[in-house]
């Protein structure tokens, strides 16, 4: 990081980092291991926020202190130990988005030169959002766009990452500018990306499958009611990816999964859908998970365990989980797209790029 005096300053005017503009990506989280002390803290953090779990502080904590998080350390432990990166030592989350943020930055060092520094954070866990934004302001990024890598918009996703940002401005002596990206379930290239995954996925398999199932994360079904676009946006991937793909409705269909607590969410839950399709003789389905930008926990371990367990048991033959879009190419491509739309006004491509 080179610094210099600004000009027409005194000589003790202390020297100051080259102004940059910030890309900062954001995802969910990942705890730093499986252990149970590491899995409570993860937990504790994320099931401790009010956009995740919007019930009453003075029932929830007791509950979520003394029972939830006694024994579901151990039981997500597990899960995590069943899909961790042991040569990487760490989540296949973490890898991922490593993967995708060196991507992403070699196509913006191209685009704009040195000029613009790309990192990510973590909503929970680390690297959290307070460190990068320190590390950013502190390396001469006066402006920041941050991007929570969610396609569609959701309070207990996209808004909590937002919270998070904003929080971390408020400590800042020196408070850049801040732009926020929009949800991007309906760009144009994000769903060419999607489509070309999955027929990627499908021209590899000896029998095309009865059904594709799009596997949502799910929210509680009064958060719609409440006003949340989460469910409409994803209603809305389904049904341009069907078109894109050139397929009837028959053939594809959106699904909910990760369903926490005792209030309903929205529906069909996928575990349970994958049951019905096997026991109504769709025996062969693919699923894929177009609300994550990167495999994780929930279509790793979730989907291509819990979940073909539910199909197989009910009598389903073949099973496929079709990856996220992870680092691909294309994913890599429309992302980078909406990141130079956004920038648009700070910056401009290079003269080559141009």
């Amino acid at each position: 990081m080179s610094l210099t005096r600004p000009a027409h300053t005194q000589t003790d005017h202390p020297a100051l980092p080259t102004p940059k503009v910030g890309v900062l990506l954001a995802n969910l989280g990942t705890p730093d291991n499986y252990d149970y002390w590491s899995m409570r803290r993860y937990l504790g953090e994320f099931l401790s926020d009010r956009r995740v779990i919007d019930y009453s502080p003075w029932l929830w904590q007791p509950l979520l202190q003394l029972v939830i998080l006694t024994k579901r350390p151990f039981t997500s432990g597990a899960a995590y130990k069943s899909i961790w990166n042991e040569d990487a030592g760490e989540s296949p989350l973490m890898t991922i988005t490593k993967a995708q943020t060196a991507k992403i930055n070699a196509v913006l060092e191209e685009r704009y030169g040195d000029t613009v520094m790309v990192d990510f954070c973590m909503r929970y866990g680390n690297p959290s959002t307070r460190s990068k934004v320190a590390e950013m302001t502190a390396a001469g990024c006066q402006k920041i766009l941050f991007f929570p890598l969610y396609p569609q918009y959701a309070g207990a996703t996209s808004a909590t990452a937002n919270d998070a940002f904003f929080a971390a401005l408020g400590k800042e002596k020196w408070q850049p500018a801040a732009r926020t990206v929009e949800p991007y379930f309906d760009r144009p290239d994000y769903i060419d990306a999607l489509a070309t995954s999955i027929e990627n996925a499908y021209a590899k398999m000896d029998v095309r499958p009865d059904k594709l199932l799009c596997s949502y994360h799910g929210v509680p079904e009064r958060y719609l009611k409440e006003g949340d676009p989460y469910h409409c946006q994803c209603q809305k991937t389904t049904r341009l990816l069907k078109e894109r793909l050139g397929w009837d409705d028959s053939e594809i269909m959106t699904s909910f999964q990760s369903k926490f607590g005792p209030e309903e969410w929205l529906k069909p839950y996928t575990v349970e859908e994958v049951a019905r399709q096997a026991k109504a003789g769709n025996t062969k389905i693919a699923v894929c998970a177009p609300a994550f930008s990167a495999d994780c926990i929930e279509t790793l371990e979730e989907i291509n365990e819990e979940i073909r367990e539910s199909f197989e048991h009910a009598g389903g033959k073949d099973f496929h989980y079709i990856p996220c879009l992870n680092d691909d190419d294309l994913h890599i491509k429309a992302l980078s797209n909406v990141i130079e739309e956004n920038l648009h006004g700070w910056i401009s491509p290079s003269a080559a790029h141009r």
